[in-house]
């Protein structure tokens, strides 16, 4: 295949984008019985597994190891460490290259054809490949993601780079100026502080401007221990090869300026105008609930249809899509999306902890035996429910807070009540039994917190206790 000139290929499904989306999406369809043609110009698994979700994660749970090795006198450990970045690099570059090779084993033990390359819709039911390939197509899913956005003046180049490529240096800068004061910064940032890098940030308004201050509040007080300097209320003005100069009049001196302020839809060279799919004013794709398009043949998922930009909504939209372009009823109407920051403490959120009619309940870290065995105290569980006692959102605070979420999302999804997670058995030491302390506390029925009156933000301050 690829040759100028030959025949048409036809195919039931294309796919364009090989992202946790479109992999996802090709490979539901192919077990569905459809005929797929999955299209990716770079790396199979897309900016998650090659360039962001898996490569951070991996960069974090490194320079946690090396910063705990470092820091553990209190626990009876007097050591030194030592890093070589280049094989932190290695290791870093080999985790995604075996999940790309595990990806590519999953699409064609399915039955897929995978093509590289860049695709451009012709029309509803054609795509053309830069090799000249025509592909005719029954129906096709967009999961072309997205791409980091960059600044003005602080174009990528030179110094200035973005969050995938700092996740991909295979040496460690004296010092790093960070653009940007989302998750995405937050993240990169900790984890090069923690490795020894010196660290700005440069904040338009505050770290993590859209989340709950009460999390933010510890996560800020950790990056101020781990020596990050974090410039609120600042923009970038200009830059040299060494310095950035902010709105503020403050100058920061760094080997590398990182823009992470956040990523826009990729549909560049798409095609899209010689089909009937349309973009709102923020050049994302329009779906509707069954993620197809304004053009019947034409599905899209993941990055490239909007917030949140999450790589679990656009596995589950993958799943979707490939049902829905095999004929079935499926939609997408998962009730609550989990979001989860890697920083330190880590924080993950399912459903919402504010709202007209909403009550909450929270259950702090020190009082929990295990916290305490891990001089891990810093955190909390908070549980959010209405009148009837139905569980609407719940944060957690706390190391693993990352699988912890789940136990939440599913309780929202299947509305759950306060008393199914406090009723429910949780094991015994560990940092899920918070979710079912929270719900006992909610419940007016703590065990291992004392507090007076009615259960509530207001009175978190009075409640003390150990587990």
């Amino acid at each position: 295949m690829g040759v100028m000139g030959e025949l048409p290929e036809n195919t039931d499904l294309a796919v364009i984008g090989a992202g946790v989306g479109g992999y996802v999406a090709a490979i539901r369809a192919s077990q569905l019985g459809l005929s797929v043609v999955l299209i990716e110009k770079n790396k199979l698994g897309g900016h998650c597994l090659n360039y962001a979700c898996i490569p951070s994660k991996t960069m974090i749970h490194i320079s946690d190891m090396f910063y705990e090795i470092q820091h553990s006198q209190n626990f009876g450990i007097d050591a030194k460490a030592t890093i070589d970045p280049k094989k932190m690099h290695d290791w870093r570059m080999g985790v995604s290259e075996k999940l790309e090779k595990g990806v590519d084993f999953l699409c064609r033990s399915n039955g897929i054809e995978v093509i590289k390359g860049i695709a451009s819709f012709t029309s509803s039911n054609t795509i053309n490949l830069t090799d000249g390939t025509t592909i005719n197509f029954k129906k096709a899913i967009i999961a072309t993601g997205s791409e980091p956005r960059s600044v003005k003046g602080f174009e990528f180049g030179g110094n200035v780079i973005d969050y995938k490529q700092a996740l991909s240096l295979d040496y460690l800068p004296k010092s790093m100026c960070i653009i940007g004061a989302g998750y995405v910064a937050v993240e990169v940032a900790t984890l090069f502080a923690k490795l020894g890098t010196k660290v700005h940030i440069v904040a338009r308004s505050d770290v993590l401007s859209k989340f709950d201050r009460d999390a933010v509040n510890l996560v800020k007080k950790r990056m101020q221990d781990l020596g990050i300097v974090v410039h609120l209320d600042a923009q970038p003005v200009s830059h040299t090869d060494n310095s950035t100069t902010l709105s503020d009049g403050n100058i920061v001196e760094s080997e590398l300026i990182v823009v992470a302020i956040g990523l826009s839809p990729y549909t560049e060279n798409l095609g899209l105008d010689n089909t009937k799919v349309k973009k709102n004013e923020k050049g994302f794709i329009i779906v509707n609930n069954t993620l197809t398009t304004d053009d019947p043949n034409i599905l899209a998922v993941g990055d490239v249809i909007g917030e949140p930009m999450l790589a679990h909504k656009a596995i589950r939209q993958g799943v979707v899509a490939g049902e829905v372009a095999a004929g079935q009823r499926s939609s997408f109407d998962n009730i609550v999306i989990p979001a989860v920051i890697f920083s330190d403490p880590e924080i993950a959120i399912a459903g919402t902890i504010n709202g007209e009619g909403i009550n909450v309940s929270k259950f702090p870290a020190s009082a929990l035996g295990r916290a305490v065995a891990l001089g891990k105290t810093e955190g909390f569980v908070k549980i959010a429910y209405d009148k009837d006692n139905i569980v609407k959102g719940v944060e957690i605070v706390a190391p693993d807070a990352n699988a912890l979420i789940s136990e939440a999302a599913l309780a929202i999804e299947m509305g759950s009540a306060l008393e199914d997670i406090a009723d429910t058995i949780h094991p015994h030491p560990t940092f899920g039994e918070m979710v079912q302390e929270a719900a006992e506390t909610a419940l007016g029925r703590p065990i291992h917190i004392v507090y007076k009156g009615k259960t509530n933000e207001t009175n978190d301050n009075k409640q003390k206790g150990v587990s």
